[in-house]
C-alpha cells in the first residue's frame, strides 16, 4: 500500500477516527494510539523510508525548527490545520527521524466532560491563592484536567490568567477573566525565566505546563505563597509520589522550609490514569484527589507522606479519594478489565475489583 504524501491526510484520518497520538518513524509502518492501544494505521502498509519521512519533516519545518532538530536532535511545537490543533515531537534517531503528533481538542472540556464529577476539586479553582498539582504519566489527560480548570475560571472569575506552556496545546478565548499565553521557548527561554517575569505582569492565576526542575518549582511555590493561585502539572503517580518528588529536588537544608511552604500553599494534588474500556469504546479516567486539611498538613510538615494514604482513605467526606478506590469502582461496575484493574491497583488485599453481587464479573 502506498503511503500519503502529506501529512494533514494523516492528520484528518487520526482525528476523524478519534487517534489520541499518530506515530510516523522512519523504517515502521505509520501508528496511532487508538483508544490507549498503539498498533498500525494500515496492516498492509509500505515501511516509511528515510526519503518519505525526509519529506514529511520538510512540511513541518521553519527555520527556527530546522535549526533545533540539527542543534539538540529534537523539537517540539504546536502545529495547526484549519482549526485543528496538535502538539507535535520530532527526534532524529539511528534510522532518521521520529514523528509524533498528539491530537488537542479544539475547545477544553468540562470537569465534567472529561469524566470527573468532583465538587471539591472543582472547589479548588475558587482560591485566590496556593497551589494546586494535575499529575499522571505521559498521555494521561494532564493537559485537558488543567485546561478545564483554566476555563472554569475563565468563565466564573474576572481575573488575569497568565499560562506558560511548552509548546502552547489549547487556546483559550478571554470570557470573564483576561488570559495570555507564553510559549517556552518562543516568547520566553524557559520557566524559571517565564514565573519570574510573571510576577510583574499582574497576574492572579499562573498556570504552569511542567515543573521540571529545582528552579521552577521553587518559583512556583513562591508564587503560590504570595497571593497567587498556581496551577501547575508534575509526571507523578499518586499524592504521596507527588510531594516525594518535590521533596527530592531541593538540598536537604532546605527541606523544611519546603515543607512548612507546602504545608501552607497547596490547595489539592489531582493524579489521574487513563484506562481502556472493558467495551473497547474509549478510555475512562480514574482520579485520586487529596485536599490539604489540618491532617495533610501535619503530614506534610512532618514529612510523614507515608500517612498521606490512611488520611485520604478516611477522609472521603471531604471529597478526597484514593486511585484504588477509583480503580475498585470502575472494575466492579465492568468498565475497565479485570486485567487492567490488577496491573494497576497497589493494595491488592483491600481493592479486589470484583463485584460480590457478580462475582464471575
Amino acid at each position: 500500500m502506498d503511503l500519503p504524501d502529506n501529512i494533514e491526510e494523516y492528520l484528518n484520518f487520526a482525528r476523524k477516527y478519534g487517534a489520541s497520538d499518530l506515530h510516523l518513524t522512519t523504517g515502521a509502518k505509520p501508528h496511532w494510539r487508538l483508544n490507549g492501544v498503539l498498533s498500525p494505521i494500515w496492516e498492509e502498509a509500505s515501511l516509511i523510508d528515510l526519503e518519505k519521512s525526509n519529506a514529511y519533516i520538510e512540511q513541518l519545518l521553519n527555520d527556527e525548527r530546522r535549526e533545533s532538530l540539527l542543534g539538540q536532535g529534537h523539537v517540539d511545537f504546536a502545529y495547526n490545520v484549519g482549526v485543528d490543533r496538535y502538539r507535535v515531537s520530532l527526534v532524529k534517531h539511528r534510522l532518521g527521524y521520529g514523528m509524533v503528533f498528539r491530537t488537542i481538542e479544539v475547545k477544553a472540556k468540562t470537569l465534567s466532560e472529561l469524566g470527573v464529577h468532583s465538587q471539591a476539586f472543582l472547589d479548588l479553582c475558587k482560591y485566590q491563592n496556593g497551589i494546586i498539582l494535575v499529575t499522571g504519566s505521559m498521555g494521561m489527560g494532564k493537559s485537558s484536567t488543567m485546561a478545564a480548570l483554566v476555563e472554569e475560571v475563565n468563565q466564573t472569575r474576572q481575573d488575569h490568567i497568565l499560562t506558560l506552556e511548552d509548546p502552547v496545546e489549547f487556546v483559550y478565548q478571554s470570557a470573564k477573566s483576561q488570559i495570555n499565553q507564553r510559549e517556552i521557548p518562543i516568547h520566553t527561554a524557559s520557566f524559571p525565566r517565564a514565573l519570574k517575569a510573571a510576577l510583574r505582569q499582574d497576574p492572579d492565576v499562573i498556570v504552569v505546563g511542567e515543573m521540571r526542575d529545582l528552579e521552577t518549582i521553587s518559583l512556583a511555590l513562591t508564587a503560590a505563597e504570595t497571593g497567587h493561585l498556581v496551577i501547575a502539572t508534575l509526571h507523578t503517580s499518586s499524592a504521596t509520589s507527588t510531594l516525594d518528588r518535590i521533596m527530592d529536588v531541593f538540598p536537604v537544608e532546605q527541606r523544611e522550609q519546603i515543607r512548612m511552604m507546602l504545608a501552607e500553599s497547596l490547595r489539592g494534588v489531582f493524579c489521574q490514569q487513563l484506562i481502556p474500556k472493558a467495551d473497547g469504546s474509549g478510555r475512562a479516567i480514574a482520579y485520586e484527589l487529596m485536599l490539604n486539611n489540618p491532617a495533610i498538613a501535619n503530614c506534610i510538615r512532618e514529612g510523614k507522606t507515608y500517612m498521606l494514604r490512611g488520611v485520604i482513605q478516611v477522609s472521603k467526606n471531604e471529597g478526597m479519594q484514593l486511585m484504588d478506590e477509583a480503580l475498585d469502582e470502575l472494575s466492579k461496575a465492568n468498565i475497565i478489565s479485570k486485567e487492567d484493574f490488577d496491573f494497576r491497583v497497589v493494595d491488592k488485599d483491600t481493592y479486589t475489583g470484583v463485584n460480590p453481587a457478580n462475582p464471575a464479573s
